[in-house]
């Protein structure tokens, strides 16, 4: 080899080697919305604070994801009291592997994580699962964090599981055209249950009546909560999937038929509330209805049941037997209008944020 061929021999091998260099040590800006102040009442714009930090290099066992879908849902209201202020808010996110130092997660790797709200954040892989390899491309990945998802799974486990609902029964569901309460309802027709939802609009209720629910109606314009529902299903109810809580639950126990079932999934009425709450159903009915109320969180489930239930979802979605709706809201920097919002129920279906 000639001198001057050994010199750009050396000269491309460093070129190189500082380019691995630079690209190893490439710092990454992340921005974070973090809890600035605890949530009194209604949650406001002053209880955020946007932050940018600055991600360490990647160590070998990393990843670097970027959020591409978030997720805002009605349990981190409650959840952000665990919190101290100053902290990140949590929750899920799709996000994709933009650099790697992972065998098991290549670059590109759509995943399902919980890095809270965060438009970048570094994994060891632990905790992320990978988008199922028989997602259709005809599907959006967002619904991950949705029907075929946390929400999904929600109504699935509370249904079927909690309520225990079987075919020729008499299922009823609050906050019904939401994230969780409209698929609580198709999956119940899809096992030959009778469905009566409440929402809080007209446009929502036309909703309902879409996804061939049997009953639906506006709690907000009716006179008599107690007499609707009477309407609705004379014979009173086998199955209560509760998302709401409160003064509509002490109502609805009311008319509990014997041996009735009641999920107890959210109390959003009360999340807010800053006066003490009402008291609970009277003791009477539950005793002599032989009523079974249970709580319960949907991380319960785990394994092979879990797995069996995502399979039924993204089958049941990809057959058009449930249908979807995505409330979208574009822009990261909008997760806290987007989280207001969905407290005061302005979405039809599952609010997303696009970042």
């Amino acid at each position: 080899m000639c001198r001057d061929s050994w010199l750009i021999l050396c000269v491309c091998d460093a070129i190189s080697w500082d380019s691995l260099h630079v690209r190893s040590f490439r710092m990454v800006h992340a921005k974070i919305w973090t809890l600035k102040k605890h949530f009194e009442g209604n949650p406001t714009d002053s209880n955020f604070e946007l932050k940018t930090v600055e991600l360490p290099p990647l160590k070998n066992g990393e990843v670097l994801l970027e959020a591409l879908f978030l997720t805002v849902d009605p349990y981190m209201r409650v959840m952000a009291k665990s919190l101290k202020e100053g902290d990140k808010l949590m929750g899920q996110q799709v996000a994709r592997v933009v650099e790697s130092k992972n065998s098991a997660f290549p670059t590109g790797t759509i995943v399902l994580a919980s890095s809270g709200w965060t438009t970048h954040s570094i994994s060891d892989g632990k905790e992320l699962e990978k988008m199922p390899a028989e997602w259709p491309d005809t599907l959006p990945l967002s619904l991950m964090l949705g029907t075929v998802g946390m929400t999904g799974l929600t109504a699935y486990f509370g249904l079927l599981d909690i309520c225990g609902a079987k075919s020729g029964e008499t299922v009823l569901v609050n906050a019904a055209a939401g994230a969780v309460g409209s698929v609580v309802g198709q999956i119940a027709k899809l096992k030959g249950c009778k469905v009566v939802g409440t929402a809080g609009s007209d446009e929502k209720v036309a909703y309902l009546k879409k996804l061939g629910f049997d009953f639906a109606f506006n709690y907000k314009t009716i006179e008599s909560l107690e007499e609707t529902l009477k309407k609705a299903s004379p014979d009173g109810y086998d199955c209560y999937f509760d998302n709401v809580g409160g003064e509509f639950s002490n109502t609805v126990i009311t008319q509990m038929k014997k041996f009735g079932r009641v999920a107890i999934c959210g109390a959003i009425s009360t999340y807010n509330r800053t006066r003490p709450l009402p008291p609970g159903p009277s003791p009477e009915i539950i005793i002599y209805q032989q009523i079974r109320m249970e709580g319960f969180i949907v991380y319960r489930w785990q394994g092979d049941v879990r797995q069996k239930a995502l399979k039924d979802l993204l089958k049941w979605v990809s057959e058009g037997k449930i249908q979807y709706t995505e409330y979208i809201i574009k822009g990261f920097d909008n997760m806290p209008a987007a989280f207001m919002g969905m407290l005061k129920g302005d979405n039809l279906g599952k609010t997303i944020v696009k970042a």
